[in-house]
């Protein structure tokens, strides 16, 4: 058995470092080797445990994330870096992409949405070992953004292999809803409503989309104050 890929997780808030902690347990392949609630201490932890990955928060009391991340890679370091913030501004996406980050996850982060991370994380080292050379199709299936124009725009959706719980026809059927009804935001339930899933099922399909960019998604707070995501078409 091949040994298992190591994470770091660098949170602020203890309790969400604990909810991505429980989350990284259920995805098999994968062990958190320790985790940092500032970035002296998540500098430390890298130096120290040389993970594979890391998740990585941007606010911290003690500095920035990204700050942390350009030393990352002035450093050389061999770890990838996965962001997960609440941080919603282009400017920042995109710093985030040019130094590097394997993906960009918006909190509240679900279960599917780092999920689907950590899985094509996995595959895409997993091609990296088997290659002995490459060609220009390999390279492109390698790089998780396209080459056209130069921009960081990432690879159509079915350039790539549906990850494992995604089949095809559920989701043309979520993307009909929305091209239906191209200004409306739509929860889970809703959703799964008018495909004939479930709000479960729906969600991992919404999530899927929001991971590839062809949705977005907000928090929004119902009457009683209970907070649900809502899913639309990027504006």
């Amino acid at each position: 058995m091949s040994a298992a890929i190591s994470v770091v997780i660098a949170e602020d808030d203890p309790q969400i470092a604990e909810i991505q902690r429980r989350f990284i347990e259920r995805v098999e392949g994968f062990e958190v080797r320790g985790i940092a609630h500032n970035t002296r201490d998540a500098t430390d932890l890298v130096d120290v445990m040389r993970p594979d990955l890391l998740l990585l928060d941007i606010q911290f009391p003690d500095g920035s994330g990204l700050e942390l991340l350009r030393r990352l890679r002035t450093d050389n370091s061999a770890t990838d870096v996965v962001m997960i913030t609440a941080a919603k501004e282009v400017d920042t996406l995109t710093e985030a992409l040019r130094w590097g980050v394997f993906d960009y996850i918006l909190k509240p982060v679900v279960f599917d949405r780092l999920q689907q991370a950590l899985g094509n994380y996995r595959a895409h080292r997993q091609r990296l070992l088997q290659m002995q050379s490459l060609s220009q199709q390999e390279v492109d299936g390698l790089l998780p953004r396209s080459g056209s124009g130069g921009g960081a725009t990432r690879t159509a959706p079915a350039a790539e292999p549906l990850p494992k719980g995604i089949d095809t026809l559920t989701l043309e059927k979520v993307r009909r809803v929305f091209r239906a009804k191209p200004s409306a935001s739509l929860s889970a339930e809703q959703v799964g409503e008018q495909i004939g899933s479930s709000r479960t099922t729906a969600r991992r399909y919404l999530e899927y989309l929001v991971g590839t960019r062809e949705l977005s998604a907000d928090v929004a707070y119902g009457s009683v104050g209970r907070p649900e995501r809502q899913y639309r078409l990027p504006r």
